[in-house]
């Protein structure tokens, strides 16, 4: 069994992605902050190694909740621009680590807590929507190496599994987990753990950001669903379809009447 440990809330964040559903053309991050358990973002996109969007995810974060002390990573380079920019916001805010390396870089498993959250995703959530991609691939309706397909996939696609997987996440955030007697670290429902560390006989160390605003370039086109031509064309399409909900059980049928529109 390996053992994970951490001081306390918001002692650190740990990233990591996922490329289960690459055949799909799709990609899967997410950031833990592993003492309480929560789940900070998951995000499904047509990329996941590109720094810029990568720290894009942390950035909404930290804006919103302020940052962890320490981040931690597998050591790609789609982890720099996190290692980066937190390592120079803590630097900006404590004078005294200048010249230190405020991120982690974790040997291949051994990023343990993301790890977790994806076995978890695999055994909760995968099943029911690998299928359903499964069944337009099996269908003959998607081809992931034809662009346009492509294009019209993510359009109708990626949305709708984001809005999925953050309920999935805000399921998982506000739900006790199961007794371990092997953890040593607080049980209870993550978001109350996170928010109220006091509470679990716990210190927060969370650290005030400011500034976080300089280090993405937003018209970096991995910010683009589709291309921008293609998003306005295939729009218009949509909208003369009515705008049809999408849902499980009409996301191939929205996908089929677009590409043939």
């Amino acid at each position: 069994r390996r053992h994970f440990w951490a001081a306390g809330v918001n002692d650190l964040f740990a990233v990591d992605q996922h490329d289960k559903w690459l055949q799909f053309g799709l990609r899967l991050h997410t950031g833990i902050e592993p003492f309480s358990g929560r789940i900070m973002w998951i995000r499904v996109w047509h990329s996941n190694r590109n720094p810029q969007l990568i720290l894009s995810y942390y950035l909404d974060i930290i804006e919103a909740l302020d940052m962890p002390m320490v981040t931690q990573s597998d050591p790609g380079s789609e982890n720099y621009g996190i290692a980066n920019v937190h390592t120079m916001l803590r630097q900006y805010h404590n004078k005294a680590l200048h010249g230190t390396l405020q991120h982690r870089w974790m040997r291949t498993k051994k990023n343990i807590m993301p790890e977790i959250t994806w076995s978890q995703l695999r055994r909760q959530f995968t099943p029911g929507f690998e299928n359903l991609l499964d069944h337009g691939v099996n269908s003959g309706w998607y081809d992931s190496n034809n662009t346009l397909q492509v294009m019209v996939f993510h359009w109708v696609f990626i949305p709708w599994l984001q809005q999925e997987l953050d309920a999935y996440q805000d399921r998982i955030n506000n739900t006790a987990k199961r007794r371990d007697r092997n953890k040593i670290l607080p049980h209870g429902v993550p978001n109350l753990i996170y928010h109220s560390a006091e509470d679990f006989g716990a210190l927060d160390f969370k650290v005030r950001a400011t500034s976080t605003c300089l280090y993405i370039k937003p018209s970096h086109c991995v910010f683009d669903l589709v291309p921008e031509g293609f998003g306005k064309c295939i729009q218009h399409c949509y909208n003369d379809l009515g705008c049809p909900v999408i849902t499980w059980q009409s996301v191939w049928d929205t996908y089929r009447l677009l590409l043939d529109a």
